[in-house]
């Protein structure tokens, strides 16, 4: 006989086995989970289950055991969790890579129809084509004003039709439209809306980035820093080198104009004093330049041509 929990026991139990996670696990995401089945839910969980625990449950309970725990155990980093606890959301908290788990959540979407009175995530788009109804469906089409044509007993939309747009509701006509297209325009499953790692929340779009964003985006920071340190005449380690090449440059164009010399300059002065020498130090490149076509074209005149028997040195009459 399956003993009754009652329902302060179903909090309590709640309430440890949130606690335990909290401790054991420094990685959560945070997802909602609007239109997601129990067994979608459940197939979620398997997916994940060698490395992440996905729990679900009423905000009020959720925020009461965080709120609690982060005052038994003084860690206050738990509290950046309760404004994220906010409509119909789960936490899944895991030891893997936070990008790999986010791709697995995302595999697990299934296509939903268009229910009335829902809001379109997505453009809805009906394509051209037979649809399969017979002429007496028209009237659908002709509410919604999409052009048809009857084509063999059936009716046969002419032109792609932008149906529902993003953002607005389901209407009656449209979602009877798309259940007899056999058209399930939506698809649901969990999606992240945050990140917590180690006491710090972010944005789940910090998950896509690369390596190579990251560098960009280095090096875009560099750069501004840079320019801002010359602006202002300020010295850091990314403008260094700028300052050291402008100081050159500087000191360089006084060297040139007056008597004034130093080592580095020495050349600068020969080349400006006997403009040949540009000629005569690019031309070593230019010959080089010239020579590979020139010995291919030698080569294929030195090719042996073929031996006549007259080299044989030998007469029908010796």
């Amino acid at each position: 006989m399956a003993v009754k929990i009652s329902k302060s026991d179903k909090k309590a139990n709640y309430d440890r086995k949130l606690c335990s996670l909290l401790d054991k696990y420094s990685q959560i995401l945070i997802v909602s989970a609007d239109n997601v089945g129990s067994n979608q839910l459940q197939k979620i969980r398997a997916g994940l289950r060698e490395h992440s625990v996905v729990l679900m449950g009423k905000n009020t309970m959720m925020k009461r055991s965080v709120r609690f725990h982060a005052e038994r155990t003084g860690n206050d980093a738990f509290l950046h969790l309760i404004p994220l606890l906010v409509g119909n959301v789960g936490l899944i908290f895991t030891q893997g890579d936070l990008k790999e788990v986010s791709e697995e959540v995302g595999k697990y979407k299934v296509g939903a129809p268009a229910r009335v009175g829902l809001i379109a995530p997505i453009d809805v788009v009906v394509p051209p084509g037979n649809t399969g109804l017979d002429p007496s469906q028209t009237s659908f089409f002709q509410v919604l004003n999409i052009p048809t044509k009857i084509n063999k007993g059936t009716v046969e939309i002419i032109t792609p039709v932008e149906l529902i747009k993003k953002g607005d509701k389901v209407g009656s006509s449209e979602s009877a439209l798309l259940s007899k297209l056999g058209i399930r325009p939506f698809s649901y499953g969990l999606v992240i809306l945050s990140v917590y790692d180690n006491g710090s929340v972010f944005s789940p779009e910090v998950l896509d980035l690369t390596e190579d964003d990251l560098v960009g985006k280095f090096a875009a920071g560099v750069s501004m820093v840079a320019s801002l340190s010359l602006s202002i005449s300020f010295p850091t380690l990314a403008a260094a080198p700028h300052m050291f090449v402008n100081a050159y440059k500087n000191v360089l164009a006084v060297a040139v104009t007056t008597e004034y010399s130093f080592p580095q300059a020495e050349e600068v002065k020969e080349y400006l004093k006997d403009p040949s020498k540009f000629a005569v130090a690019a031309a070593p490149a230019a010959v080089d330049n010239r020579a590979a076509p020139a010995a291919a074209e030698e080569e294929k005149k030195e090719e042996p041509a073929e031996e006549s028997d007259d080299d044989l040195g030998l007469s029908l009459f010796d």
